[in-house]
């Protein structure tokens, strides 16, 4: 079993008071895909890092497989990694770069070659083995640094943005890959993605941190349809949810020109803390085209057609859509429109909201408010 456990696990950087990783706690079970994403600086790579043995462990423990691995060097921490560039040796085979680990273990020549040739099949490198890195393209390097992990069969992979130095379509291709490799080798696996889109298409669950600090963790599913907090609800998401700040009553929240009605639980809850104000947060996709004309009113400033699709980017008329990100400041407001049909750069468009798809936030903490 190789299942993986942060317990507690923080990691604080000398001279640097804030941890770079706090108190994390994160169970893995084995056999399972689990992303861990979030925006610069939010701790991920350290916590990857902190599993394979390359950053200290402060405080807490991390286990492989029930046992705290916390002091232990990386070469007994039976894991392989994949990394962002590569790391091939560039005067070796491919066969020799994807082989390399097991020469150094003592593994026979024979023995070598056939677990070489067993993952070159694999991933569809049978006929560079002979080949040096550098006549390969970038998608084939990142195929030959994910085979040497493979032919070292450890308990667990672990996956620091491998795509990240690769081009849009290769990029799309080879997650879709990854994805269908883990699931066949069923190795217990740890990717680290600042890119939300990979996180939700690749994950079995996914983790989102931010300043050091698990925000939840959660099927790509549920974090999508259930976010527990403001920043969650911003990050997951592209384009990302509109979240503004807006005066609640009885009747419901007030967006814009609109009162929108707030889920029986939510309102419920909304009255139980005696609330004046929440953050509403409606993704793109939750607006239909009003045909009465009586619905929110937006003003287009941009629209992008993307052929099935166009987004509007526009504006509320007294209200600012929050950033939950870095800066924190105001952001457009956007709608997902049919593409055939987009409204023309500043037009006034009428909008109806799904209000079943809306999302509350307590305006002080983020925290998501009732159902």
């Amino acid at each position: 079993m190789a299942e993986v456990q942060y317990v507690e696990a923080t990691r604080l950087y000398p001279g640097n008071p804030v941890a770079a990783v706090n108190r994390l706690n994160l169970d893995v079970a084995d056999g399972e895909f689990m992303v861990l994403v979030g925006p610069s600086g939010s701790g991920k790579s350290t916590a990857l890092r902190m599993l394979a043995g390359l950053e200290d462990v402060n405080e807490g423990e991390i286990r492989i497989g029930g046992n705290d691995v916390s002091q232990k060097p990386p070469k007994d921490r039976d894991i392989a990694m994949v990394f962002q560039n590569y790391a091939l040796y560039p005067h070796m085979s491919v066969g020799e770069n994807m082989g390399f680990a097991l020469k150094l273990k003592g593994v026979g020549k024979e023995e070598r070659a056939a677990k070489v040739l067993a993952a070159a099949k694999l991933l569809d490198l049978e006929k560079y083995l002979e080949r040096k890195p550098k006549a390969l393209s970038g998608g084939q390097r990142q195929r030959v640094a994910m085979g040497r992990a493979i032919v070292r069969e450890p308990s667990v992979f672990l996956m620091d943005e491998p795509l990240s130095n690769l081009d849009a379509k290769l990029r799309v291709e080879t997650r879709a890959n990854i994805a269908a490799l883990q699931a066949r080798l069923g190795t217990t696996t740890l990717y680290v993605t600042h890119d939300q889109v990979e996180a939700m298409t690749m994950g079995d669950r996914v983790a989102l941190l931010k300043d050091g600090i698990l925000q939840q963790v959660d099927t790509p599913r549920n974090l999508y349809d259930r976010p527990g907090n403001a920043f969650v609800a911003g990050f997951i998401g592209s384009p990302a949810m509109n979240l503004v700040k807006v005066p609640v009553s009885d009747a419901g929240a007030q967006l814009g020109n609109l009162t929108v009605p707030l889920r029986a639980g939510t309102a419920a809850a909304v009255r139980a803390e005696g609330l004046k104000e929440i953050i509403l947060g409606v993704r793109p996709e939750s607006f239909t085209a009003s045909e009465s004309g009586n619905g929110l009113r937006v003003k287009a400033n941009l629209v992008e057609e993307l052929g099935a699709d166009a987004f509007v980017y526009g504006e509320l008329p007294g209200q600012k859509t929050i950033d939950t990100g870095d800066d924190g400041g105001a952001k457009p407001f956007v709608v997902r429109f049919d593409g055939r049909i987009p409204p023309k750069i500043g037009n006034e468009i009428s909008l109806d909201v799904r209000t079943e798809e809306t999302h509350a936030f307590h305006p002080d903490s983020g925290e998501r408010i009732g159902d």
